[in-house]
């Protein structure tokens, strides 16, 4: 039992950066674009906030930071981090409407680039022995859980014991699933993702509604890197430690058939599965079994696509304009 309510907490922390990551790039998609930079944001989203909690860190010393502003700066220095991909994205594809496959892929590799430069550079700053950051100071700060957690048994380590950037990424895809189907704005970005022209015509700002939804996406998407490093890596950073979690991020969108809701489990499912080779075991079979089971999120990710794929309804399927420039020219 024991084993099995770890193995819940961590498939939901694992589930975060995910959850984060999915919701942006639902937003994005949903204005018809599809931004395969979001590996490359939530990099760079981890790294901005990195920055701003090292520097702080090292200002007051790590004994008297203030726990407001430890969690503050990082949190500011991540968001304009993301922000400044999703508006080379969104100049690069929406006003110069360059390819949004090789756009998103480009972002992705500077993104990582990027990431590791710096990550690099503080590395070497720092003095440290290890090719890593450390910054638990600042992480303690993030990972402040609820108080009356401990005192509910297990109910309360299942569903409380969590830090508020874990309820922040299920309050944000609620929202963004009530904003998509239930309110005007919602209506109107739908309509630019089905059909840019007639969007257009009815008198809705095209171009508005996918610079600001991508970059409120690519916001977000930043977010679930800056939670990976400050809370699940407990503030540690090492150059190439945030794994493909962005890929699996994009994988997610499809699974739960772009419905910010259904991302909140379908993440959750995907963090156990990324983990779940710590906990499963095969008679006989060492680290070719682990090897095995660490195949399970990118099987699962395959299965999807091909269940998507052969579905007729509608609601099942991505935007009618997704990946496609909208020249106004041609309306």
């Amino acid at each position: 039992m024991t084993m099995l309510v770890q193995f819940i907490q961590r498939a939901v922390m694992q589930g975060v950066p995910l959850l984060f990551g999915s919701t942006g790039e639902i937003l994005t998609e949903k204005s018809g674009h599809l931004n395969l930079g979001i590996p490359g944001i939530m990099y760079v989203g981890a790294i901005g906030g990195v920055i701003g909690s090292f520097f702080y860190e090292e200002k007051v010393g790590a004994a008297n930071i203030n726990p407001f502003l430890a969690v503050l700066i990082p949190l500011l220095t991540s968001v304009l981090g993301s922000l400044f991909m999703g508006l080379i994205y969104s100049f690069l594809t929406v006003t110069l409407r360059a390819n949004q496959n090789v756009t998103g892929l480009a972002l992705t590799t500077f993104g990582v680039g990027f990431g590791n430069f710096f990550g690099g550079s503080l590395i070497k700053i720092s003095g440290s022995s290890m090719p890593a950051i450390t910054l638990s100071a600042t992480s303690k700060c993030f990972k402040t859980t609820l108080p009356f957690a401990d005192s509910l048994g297990v109910v309360g380590k299942l569903f409380f014991s969590y830090s508020f950037l874990a309820y922040v990424a299920i309050v944000i895809a609620l929202i963004a699933g009530y904003v998509l189907n239930h309110t005007r704005t919602g209506l109107h970005l739908r309509a630019v993702g089905e059909n840019p022209a007639t969007a257009d015509a009815a008198g809705i700002n095209v171009n508005r509604y996918k610079y600001v939804t991508t970059c409120i996406g690519s916001v977000i998407a930043g977010l679930g890197g800056l939670y990976y490093v400050m809370d699940y890596a407990s503030g540690i950073w090492s150059n190439g430690g945030f794994g493909d979690r962005g890929w699996l991020a994009v994988a997610i969108v499809i699974f739960a058939i772009w419905r910010p809701n259904i991302a909140i489990p379908a993440s959750i499912l995907f963090g156990g599965l990324f983990i779940i080779y710590n906990y499963v075991s095969i008679p006989g079979m060492g680290i070719e079994a682990q090897e095995l089971f660490k195949m399970l999120p990118y099987l699962v990710t395959l299965i999807v696509l091909i269940i998507t794929s052969m579905r007729e309804k509608r609601e099942s399927q991505p935007p009618q304009s997704l990946g496609l420039s909208y020249f106004r020219e041609d309306r």
